[in-house]
Parts: C-alpha cells; sequence; structure tokens
C-alpha cells in the first residue's frame, strides 16, 4: 500500500550513499526508524536482518508472509524473525511492493538463470561474503546468510505458480522505511546484476537514513 513518510530527510540523525556492488551493514537500535531510497529508479536492494544481540535469531521469509497472508511487502508489513518474532514494521512506502520470494544473485544463480560465462559475474552473495569477512566482530559466517528481502525488486507470481524476475515498478526518489521492533543489525548488498531486467541492466546507488 502506497503511504508517503511524515519524517523529513533533513532531520534524519545518518545518511549513507550505498554503489552498485557495495554493501552496507549496521547496527540499528530498537525503535529506530531507516528509509532505504531507490536514487535513480528500479534498483534492488537485496537486505539481510539479524537480532544484532542474537545473529542466531535472523528474518525469516515464511514466518513473514504465513503471519500477512500475503507474498508481497508493503506498509502495514511486519518483518517476522526466525523465532517468530517481529523485527521490523514496514511504516511507509512509496514504491508499492517488494520481494522476499526470489531471493538474492549468486554465481550459481547467474549460471542457472542466465549463461554459463555470467558464473564470474559480481553477485548479492559475493558482497555479503565480502561484509562477513570484513567484519568478524559480528560473528556472521556464511551459513548466516538465508532468507532476504528484495527492496523495490519486482517478482510475481505467474499463473502456474512459478516466479517472473519482471520489470521493476520504482521510480527515482521512490522509498521504504521501517521501524525496528528489536536491535537490528541490517546488511544490504545494493545489487550489481547486468543480466535482470528488474534494475533495466543498469544498476545504480540506493540512499539510506536513520531517525
Amino acid at each position: 500500500m502506497l503511504t508517503e513518510s511524515p519524517r523529513q530527510i533533513t532531520d534524519a540523525l545518518y545518511r549513507a550513499t550505498i554503489n552498485a556492488g557495495d554493501y552496507w551493514l549496521y547496527r540499528l537500535g530498537e525503535g529506530q526508524t531507516l528509509r532505504i531510497t531507490d536514487l535513480e529508479g528500479n534498483q534492488a536492494a537485496d537486505t539481510l536482518f539479524f537480532n544484532a544481540d542474537d545473529t542466531a535469531e535472523r528474518y525469516s521469509m515464511t514466518d513473514t508472509l504465513r503471519g500477512q497472508r500475503n507474498v508481497f511487502l508493503s506498509t502495514g508489513t511486519v518483518l517476522r524473525s526466525s523465532e517468530d518474532r517481529p523485527m521490523l514494521e514496514i511504516v511507509a512506502d512509496t514504491c508499492g511492493r517488494h520481494d522476499t520470494l526470489g531471493g538474492a544473485c549468486s554465481c550459481e544463480s547467474n549460471t542457472v538463470r542466465y549463461d554459463l560465462e555470467k558464473r564470474h559475474m559480481h553477485a548479492c552473495r559475493d558482497s555479503w561474503m565480502l561484509a562477513v569477512a570484513e567484519h568478524p566482530e559480528y560473528g556472521l559466517t556464511r551459513r548466516d546468510i538465508t532468507h532476504n528481502v528484495n527492496f523495490f525488486m519486482n517478482v510475481p507470481v505467474t499463473d502456474e505458480g512459478g516466479l517472473d524476475f519482471a520489470d521493476g515498478i520504482s521510480a527515482p526518489g521512490k522509498y521504504v522505511e521501517m521501524v525496528a521492533k528489536m536491535n537490528v543489525l541490517v546488511l544490504i548488498s545494493n545489487c550489481p546484476q547486468l543480466n535482470n531486467p528488474c534494475n533495466g541492466y543498469n544498476p545504480t546507488p540506493v540512499e539510506v537514513a536513520i531517525w
């Protein structure tokens, strides 16, 4: 559901730009609000969430979808953890819906979806693995890379029950905003994908802001 935020960007406590292909790792405190903005349109921000105080508890796609009885995420969605607890709630969304079924791009999926020669192209899992390697203080490993949210990504469900990685429905300046219901570790890979029409084959930056 399309919902504007009452928050003014000039009042944000923190702002950062994440270039396509880069990652962003941040500890969001309970009660803080995170906004992700699609600066140029149709970019995908592949995002992992963890309980910052116990990273064995992390975002669960199955618990989230079961709780809301809807496969798309938007205003009012409560992102639930592997312990079926609220992690974050989407409180504003000017894009309309976001994906949590399609997963993140990887060398392996590039091979399966596109071509063997695409295997070595940069993928979101590479960015996450780099973040894990560069920040051992959080205790994350490759086994912690599980369910994720693809903000701004359009993955409709077909009549046959499959997934269609379709053209994006976002646009420059569209954003999604969520309030943390616990201390949350946020790990974003700003997707570098050059093979997917969701970003018009042109990866671009996104912005994060915190209140």
